[in-house]
């Protein structure tokens, strides 16, 4: 077989891998229009961390339908990670240009890169993908973003968002983040509750060990916004 046909043959095992695995996310992405996932790729990759040093490791996580998930932690959540969540495609580019010019003056200073991303960019990659910053990661996570975005509805969005995403060392979800921090249930998170947990989803694993006096303040910020935040 000549370098050429080999070369090719390749090239399109390559493309048919690659179309499987997007019609794998597709079938993943339709499946959970329905149905609630019971792992994350999240989960999946904090618990093994977790067991590294204690084998019988287990993460807290309790789903929990949109209407037991109080509308204080609904509109923290939306004012401080996406106030634009309800009327964009997925995407919000004003914020996108924003974080870029934010991030070259962070990047000459040495200091950590901060992104413009979505709930919804957000979901796709906590459902799919992993923490690692790549190119080709971003746009896996746009990939998955317009399925998510163009069969589910606002409403099934938030609703995942809220009950998969990372709130601790091995908390995930508003119910396990409600019982972990405060001792009750999502549904009764007042206003300053939600506040909190809400300014933590940047970096929870960090903030559940030091919530400073800069983060405190960015939660009485968000608990002032909060109530303009429309959500569906």
């Amino acid at each position: 077989m000549s370098l050429w046909k080999w070369f090719k043959r390749a090239l399109l095992a390559l493309i048919l891998l690659f179309i499987a695995y997007q019609l794998w996310l597709l079938g993943h992405v339709l499946w959970w229009k329905q149905f609630n996932p019971s792992e994350t790729s999240f989960m999946s990759l904090r618990l093994k961390e977790l067991r590294e040093t204690d084998p019988a490791a287990t993460l807290k996580y309790t789903w929990v339908p949109y209407e037991r998930i109080s509308p204080n932690l609904k509109r923290a959540v939306v004012a401080a990670e996406d106030d634009g969540f309800v009327d964009h495609d997925g995407f919000d580019w004003e914020a996108i240009q924003k974080a870029m010019e934010k991030n070259e003056k962070l990047a000459k200073r040495g200091k950590p890169i901060r992104g413009g991303s979505t709930i919804s960019q957000q979901l796709a990659k906590n459902l799919f993908l992993s923490p690692t910053r790549s190119y080709v990661r971003k746009a896996e996570e746009a990939v998955i973003t317009v399925m998510i975005e163009t069969l589910w509805d606002k409403r099934r969005i938030l609703e995942v968002y809220l009950n998969v995403v990372e709130w601790g060392n091995g908390v995930f979800g508003a119910e396990a983040a409600a019982r972990r921090y405060y001792s009750i249930s999502a549904a009764q998170l007042n206003a300053g509750q939600a506040a909190h947990l809400a300014v933590m989803l940047p970096n929870p694993r960090k903030y559940e060990k030091s919530f400073g006096p800069r983060l405190a303040g960015h939660a009485a910020s968000v608990e002032r916004r909060m109530r303009f935040s429309e959500i569906p």
